[in-house]
């Protein structure tokens, strides 16, 4: 078990040597669409990529379905993998739109003999997101 001081550097290690390891700017909140992000997550049991559409469902409905008409295209040609939550609500959250890949491996932030396979997914798995976004910016954007 960690303390809390313990997970807060560990976590913080991970996410410099991720940096280190991967130079790269990433998109991220920098989309230029209000309320959609890119974000990486990696917990003590789990890691994923995601894209999310917060705000209002009123805000996020003709995005959400814009992304829905370009599904079979990011299934198929970029994230097979891809899971689509119209409704997700993280912990202590408020409700958003998810597009999401979760890293199918049991990996922990607390075990760094599994950092190595979350970098290297989330490089790959952020790098075909983007390309996906940067790819059909325009029909998202509407």
């Amino acid at each position: 078990m960690f303390s809390k001081e313990e997970s807060k550097q560990l976590r913080q290690e991970f996410w410099t040597s991720f940096g280190k390891s991967y130079p790269r700017k990433w998109i991220l909140y920098h989309t230029k669409i209000k309320g959609l992000s890119f974000k990486f997550h990696f917990d003590t049991n789990s890691a994923l990529v995601a894209m999310d559409l917060e705000g209002s469902l009123d805000h996020r409905a003709p995005y959400w379905e814009r992304l829905m008409s370009l599904k079979p295209i990011l299934l198929e040609e970029y994230l097979p993998e891809a899971i689509f939550d119209a409704f997700y609500v993280p912990e202590h959250q408020k409700e958003r739109s998810r597009i999401y890949v979760p890293l199918q491996k049991k990996v922990s932030i607390h075990d760094k003999q599994t950092w190595r396979d979350v970098m290297s997914f989330f490089y790959d798995t952020m790098d075909l997101f983007e390309s996906f976004f940067k790819d059909y910016k325009d029909l998202i954007e509407g």
